[in-house]
């Protein structure tokens, strides 16, 4: 028998409600699933099945109990696990993130630790701790502390290991993004689109940057506050493929962008920037809802800053996120772009609609 069974028969046998939302267990016997701290009579242990969650339990053909109702409070119980879990990790930055001693934490297996806590977050406890030390170099870089210190600081073991981690998140070296760029080249251009003037700015790497705006001179402003010590120039010939797709998503052409980018993120920002890039072309989906998806159903307003921060609109498609009354809510680039964006969308999939309708009838 694996040990982590033994821990949830012991939790069945003793009806610890602490234990509720780490499993449910199914009896054969009867057909039904329950949580841990049901007061239903003991089941003998050779008619009893573990599952993690209970669609797992619902899948296998098992009912829930009316009793206990197990599919209650599940998923508060499950995300509670995952706050622990991250409140270990951000207290241990130090050391390297180890699947046992987490598990042990939460009284969890480890491949149920880690299956639980990056169907929660989005990214596993390793990928949640990085995104914490990054965020760390950034701040004392800023601070002005040196490369060295931070590097044994946040507990990177060789400054090849800080290098090697630094370009997904940051976008640029520590020593660079310390210096506001230094060494780095920035090339943008700005045109006319159907939303006013696009700004669309990139590193060797991708995009880093794109702006909508009236006026040339608050895009570039914009641009260079972000980065006040890089090589920044005009350069349209390399930024073409890119910045011709941009256009003709924003003219209704094509329904999808998407691009390499070259942007600093986050554990959190990243989230939730990749829930909104699953949001459905033509639809919509409230701050509520976002933070709801991400196991975080508090975050409303968080969520909200994540899009307003969002360096690249339109790939990152941060207007689809709507107030749950359905009011558009804020859109940096203004409310009317964003209503704009939203309508063209839904005019874009409609004639694709009508498109995949008539060729069907053609076929037929």
């Amino acid at each position: 028998m694996k040990t982590y069974e033994d821990t949830y028969w012991r939790a069945v046998i003793e009806h610890d409600s602490r234990a509720n939302g780490t499993f449910v267990y199914g009896v054969r016997s009867t057909g039904i699933y329950c949580k841990p701290s049901c007061p239903s009579r003991r089941p003998e242990r050779e008619q009893v099945v573990f599952f993690t969650e209970p669609a797992a339990a619902e899948q296998a053909g098992f009912r829930a109990c009316r009793r206990c109702q197990p599919r209650e409070g599940a998923v508060d119980a499950q995300v509670e696990l995952v706050r622990r879990a991250c409140r270990y990790i951000e207290q241990h930055l130090d050391e390297p993130v180890r699947l046992e001693r987490l598990g042990a934490e939460l009284g969890l297996s480890k491949t149920y630790a880690q299956r639980l806590f990056k169907r929660v977050m989005g990214i596993s406890p390793r990928q949640y701790a990085e995104a914490l030390r990054l965020g760390q170099i950034k701040s004392w870089l800023k601070e002005g502390v040196s490369v060295t210190r931070t590097l044994y600081e946040v507990g990177y073991s060789s400054s090849s290991r800080l290098y090697e981690r630094a370009p997904g998140q940051l976008g640029m070296t520590p020593t660079a993004y310390k210096r506001g760029g230094a060494g780095m080249l920035i090339e943008y251009t700005i045109v006319d689109s159907p939303l006013g003037r696009l700004l669309v700015a990139a590193t060797e790497r991708g995009i880093c940057r794109i702006g909508l705006h009236d006026s040339d001179e608050v895009l570039e402003s914009t641009l260079r506050y972000e980065y006040p010590a890089a090589e920044i120039r005009r350069d349209s010939e390399r930024l073409h493929p890119w910045l011709e797709e941009v256009v003709s998503y924003l003219a209704g052409e094509q329904p999808h962008l998407d691009l390499p980018l070259d942007i600093r993120a986050t554990a959190f920002q990243w989230r939730v920037w990749e829930e909104l890039r699953a949001i459905p072309v033509g639809q919509t989906r409230s701050y509520s809802a976002i933070a709801r998806a991400i196991g975080q159903p508090q975050a409303r307003r968080a969520v909200a800053q994540a899009c307003k921060q969002n360096p690249v609109p339109l790939v990152i498609p941060c207007h689809r996120v709507v107030r749950e009354n359905g009011d558009l809510g804020g859109y940096r680039w203004g409310v009317e772009r964003k209503e704009r964006l939203l309508e063209q969308e839904r005019a874009t999939t409609g004639r694709i609609a009508q498109g995949t309708a008539e060729n069907e009838m053609k076929s037929r």
